[in-house]
């Protein structure tokens, strides 16, 4: 079928469908998602087990063994990690990507885990509660508040918030809504020992009365005529005054006592707290939207904002809703400002076609890249890929690709219209098209699988960063389509040329460049020894090159890590958070300070990962006026603070692009014996804190802690006839409370907790001082009476696993300012040779694991991609000689990524080896067209060696328009920090590359055809 023919015929169809395209582009723009980084599967569920009153060890030997052991008989898990720490068990599970490559599936698989987990049930010890499996690990909560209110009650400010929930959960576009930080309103029954022992009640008698009078149940029903009405008698506890005038029968003449009489019975809040959030140095309460699976975040953040405004007028006068994170504000702006260098890498392209085409041939090409765009965002609307930081990266990769095809048919049209001004333009336009069309396939297909790597790669940087393939795809294959169709139409109905005198004298350009050729093939010798040096140098300078990984996020907000001694207090590090506030609020620029006590935020961007629970742990979340002013910041505050707060580990870091996160630097050490390994942690802690590149030096087990651990003697407690447990709560209600029942107050329930008073529980000898109640003598029983010994011993208060192996993990990160390839170099041999025991190893985690597994993810998936094109172009050709011509010029390309990174000290990340494996499928693309071009030149019956010269003079020109669109499409990503090392990667590895390739390609073609150069 001649393609060009049929297109032309049929003018009004074509029209009708490209008016349809751009269009359907049109609309797709206005309903594509808009994210500010990609969604990806978050993979991991975790296991929650409480062990109440379990060591670490106990925990770990008798619950997290056995949770371990079920999960691990799914083939579908891919790593165990666990946590155990005194009275918890935290497993958690990450899938395999294979079985996992959507929600739908993973659901499937967090099945399958709740069952295996539910038949290990009856394996736990006694005294163990339930397990709970938590996959909700994949909401990001796009909108983040903090609400504050000077003189409003903890009270008061969750009342607003819960309001506010439920008004916003119906908003258009909102999935859930979650808040942190509430302070759990709690009603205390202090009863104090010696009133207790006064009237003869023991604590049991007073539980069961409380847990009795306020229990919901049904007194049966009665049968009418012709219905059956339920009785459902009211509770004896209606308000707070019932609750302390609650009856509490002595049993002894029916004598009968009111709760207040025996205990002071008080409203308050839950002591200690687990989390607190601070904003600008007031309590608050964070409250998180987040957004529907694939909507719109931006039209769901203004919808949230509008409904806000319509509820202003309920907002009591003094709360306030401060703005923590506002994604749908920041990608805004992303998606504006990647459209404005989507716009501005048109219009470059654009104008140096216009230079170097031509007016009319200009304004075509543009158009067929208009409409390729406009074709992809249709594809992107079916295919569900959002407009995000990587989808639209790769629309201003592709679009000096895009126009590659159209150049190369328009040329050749252009070309044959001045040359053969006689024929007919049907033929022309036929011709030119059934010629290029097969190799324009071949070329395309090339450049379509030099991205291949990253989008079929196995590994977490795959699935983030896959949509660069899918656009690259999409957009590529509908620019070969646009140029064999659309195209020649559109040259037929409006490429106006004038004839040339094909005999006239070339320009001096061209002259030159026939000269170039002429003497480099008639020295080949020369000329390759030369082409080596130049590369040899270039991959001697690429040790000059810094390395990384990920690059640093621009967003306006920088964060500080606090870490206290394990186990204090949160209190304390409330105070010490508070005292860091103020330290940061001084400092110029600083515009607002959230903080998280006991543990991190809630996930307000995919790529944060917010710290577990821990009170010795706080976070604190600094807005500043401008991103550019956090790096001069950042190691002034750390100086500052390290000298400050000496038993704190600090650290103060920025955000990161793509996925990661966590600690830089990890040394992980995996063996059966847990002091073993605190030996070889100590270790390797010692070699990083001498090395002064590093800050915030750790480990993930923490310090130990001191415990408490009375002794008991069996003999006197089996002559009271009391247990263990019964000692064990009567001590745990002295010192922290015991929760014995909830009070109902509309919706909500209030848990109720029996403690002793201040005064007891505060007191030195208050384990000595606690009195328990015995049936056996009827009476209290003082538990000094019956510890032989109170020892004071220190124990792990948490154990780690990974792969059910003991692991504890050394922590570090780079100093602001230095690289952290450059800090783990200068640890790593000093950790390695650490002598390890038998039965011991060493795994380097952190983003050397991350880096490792992003790259051997493109490792396994690469060799498909450059399988694919190698017999591409073997099939094209039906012939090696061809193509080892063509694949002999890869290697070129390192000469210029070289330069391009040292002029720029841009670090060989990973993106940047996105950007080297396109390079070479773009370097391979324009071999293609100049070999092809040199084979047809042969076939007309030219001399080998005069049409190796013709061959490249006539290529010349769009090989190299098409190499300047591409590098130029490619400039507005150099202010992008996520892109920059692949844009310098393509811009300076192509512009080197194709200026030799178009002396490379004569030159091997020549050796390898053993074509010998002839006199002029």
């Amino acid at each position: 079928m001649d393609i060009a023919r049929y297109t032309i015929a049929k003018r009004t169809s074509v029209w009708v469908l490209i008016a349809l395209i751009l269009f359907g582009g049109y609309l797709s723009y206005l309903k594509l998602g808009r994210f500010e980084d990609p969604e990806f599967v978050i993979r991991q569920a975790v296991i929650n087990t409480p062990y109440s009153g379990a060591t670490a060890q106990e925990v770990s030997d008798e619950v997290t063994d056995i949770i371990e052991g079920a999960v691990q008989s799914l083939q579908e898990v891919k790593e165990i990690k666990s946590v155990s720490k005194q009275g918890m068990s935290e497993v958690t599970v990450e899938i395999k990507l294979e079985f996992a490559g959507s929600q739908a599936a993973l659901q499937q698989v967090w099945d399958k885990l709740r069952r295996k987990v539910g038949d290990a049930q009856r394996m736990l010890p006694p005294g163990a509660g339930s397990s709970i499996v938590n996959d909700d690990f994949s909401d990001v909560y796009a909108l983040f508040f903090a609400v504050t209110g000077d003189g409003f009650s903890d009270k008061q400010l969750q009342d607003y918030v819960d309001d506010l929930r439920r008004e916003l959960v119906l908003v258009p576009g909102v999935a859930k809504t979650a808040t942190l930080g509430e302070r759990q309103e709690t009603i205390f029954i202090e009863m104090s020992g010696e009133r207790m022992a006064k009237f003869g009640v023991s604590a049991e008698k007073v539980y069961q009365v409380l847990q009795k009078q306020n229990m919901v149940t049904v007194a049966g029903s009665i049968e009418t005529d012709s219905m059956r009405i339920p009785v459902i008698p009211s509770s004896n506890v209606n308000s707070f005054n019932d609750l302390i005038n609650l009856q509490i029968n002595l049993g002894d003449n029916n004598a009968v006592l009111r709760l207040g009489d025996i205990a002071t019975v008080t409203r308050g809040y839950q002591e200690p707290q687990s989390m607190m959030v601070r904003y600008n140095g007031q309590r608050a309460v964070g409250f998180g939207i987040s957004n529907v699976a694939g909507g719109n975040v931006v039209d769901m953040g203004d919808a949230v904002k509008a409904r806000i405004a319509e509820l202003e007028n309920q907002r009591p006068l003094g709360i306030e809703l401060n703005v923590i994170s506002m994604q749908s504000d920041s990608v805004r702006a992303s998606v504006t400002n990647f459209i404005d260098n989507l716009i501005a890498a048109v219009v470059i392209v654009f104008i140096v076609l216009l230079l170097f085409m031509g007016v009319r041939s200009g304004i075509i090409i543009g158009f067929v890249l208009l409409l390729t765009v406009a074709g992809t965002l249709c594809i992107m609307l079916i295919e569900d890929i959002a407009m995000q930081r990587i989808s639209l990266g790769a629309l201003i990769i592709a679009l000096g690709m895009l126009v590659d095809n159209a150049i190369v048919v328009t040329d050749g049209i252009l070309v044959r219209l001045q040359t053969t001004p006689n024929d007919s333009r049907d033929d022309i336009v036929s011709d030119v098209v059934n010629a290029t069309k097969w190799p324009l396939l071949g070329g395309t297909v090339v450049g379509i699988c030099a991205f291949s790597a990253i989008g079929l790669s196995p590994s977490d940087m795959g699935e983030y960063a896959g949509s660069l393939f899918w656009v690259i795809l999409y957009s590529m294959l509908l620019s070969w389509v646009f140029a064999v169709t659309i195209t020649p139409m559109l040259c037929y109905d409006f490429l106006k040329v004038k004839p040339v005198d094909t005999q006239a004298p070339v320009g001096r350009v061209s002259r030159w460049y026939r000269q170039l050729l002429t003497w480099v093939i008639k020295h080949r010798v020369i000329s390759l020894s030369l082409l080596l040096m130049v590369l040899f140098t270039s991959i001697y300078g690429a040790k000059y090159i810094p390395p990384g990984f990920m690059p640093e996020s621009q967003r306006a907000q920088f964060v500080v890590d606090v870490y206290l001694p394990q186990g204090s207090d949160i209190k304390r590090t409330e105070q010490t958070i508070a005292s860091i506030e103020q330290d940061i609020k001084q400092k110029a620029g600083i515009t607002n300070i959230t903080s998280f006590v006991g543990g991190g935020g809630l996930r307000f961007m995919l790529t944060y990962s917010p710290e577990a629970r821990n009170p010795s742990y706080g976070q604190l979340l600094i807005d500043i006026d401008d991103y550019q002013n956090i790096a001069p910041l950042l190691g002034e505050l750390q100086s500052e603070l390290d000298e400050k707060y000496t038993d704190a580990s600090i650290k103060v870091w920025k955000f990161m692009l793509g996925r990661g996160g966590g600690k830089k630097i990890e040394a992980g050490f995996k063996g059966p014996d847990s002091a073993v390994l605190r030996q070889l942690a100590e270790q390797a802690k010692t070699i990083m804190l001498n090395d002064p590149q590093l800050i915030a030096v750790q480990d993930d087990w923490r310090q130990q802690v001191p415990v408490l651990r009375p002794r008991y003697s069996e003999e006197k407690a089996q002559q009271f006839g009391l247990t263990t447990q019964e000692i064990n709560q009567a001590i745990a209600q002295t010192l922290s409370g015991r929760n014995v029942g909830v009070y109902r107050e509309g919706n909500d329930l209030i848990p109720i907790v029996a403690r002793s008073p201040e005064t007891e529980r505060s007191h030195q000898r208050a384990i000595e001082n606690t009195e328990v109640y015995s049936h056996a003598v009827g009476g209290f029983i003082s538990v000094s009476q019956l510890v032989e010994s109170t020892d004071v011993v220190w124990e792990d208060a948490i154990l780690r696993r990974i792969d059910r192996m003991p692991t504890i993990l050394v922590q570090a990160d780079p100093a602001p300012g230095v690289l952290t390839a450059d800090a783990f170099n200068q640890v790593r041999q000093k950790i390695e040779a650490i002598e390890l025991p038998s039965g011991y190893e060493l795994i380097w985690y952190g983003e050397y694991k991350a880096s490792k597994d992003a790259n051997e993810g493109l490792v396994i998936s690469a060799p498909y991609g450059f399988a694919a094109m190698i017999l591409s172009v073997i099939f094209m050709f039906n012939a090696l000689r061809q193509p080892l011509v063509i694949w002999l010029t890869a290697p070129l390309a390192i000469i210029g990524v070289t330069v391009g990174l040292i002029i720029f000290q841009t670090p060989f990340e990973f993106m940047a080896i996105l950007g080297f494996l396109s390079l070479i499928g773009m370097m391979v693309k324009n071999a293609i067209v100049l070999v092809d071009q040199a084979d047809a030149e042969i076939r007309e019956g030219k001399l080998p060696y005069n049409a190796i010269i013709d061959a490249s003079l006539s290529r010349a020109r769009p090989v190299l328009l098409g190499a300047l669109t591409t590098i130029l499409g490619v400039a507005p990503l150099l202010i992008d920090p996520f892109f920059k090392s692949m844009a310098v990667t393509i811009m300076f590895g192509l512009l080197f590359a194709t200026i030799l390739t178009l002396i490379v390609i004569p030159l091997f073609y020549a050796m390898f055809f053993r074509i010998k150069a002839i006199e002029e």
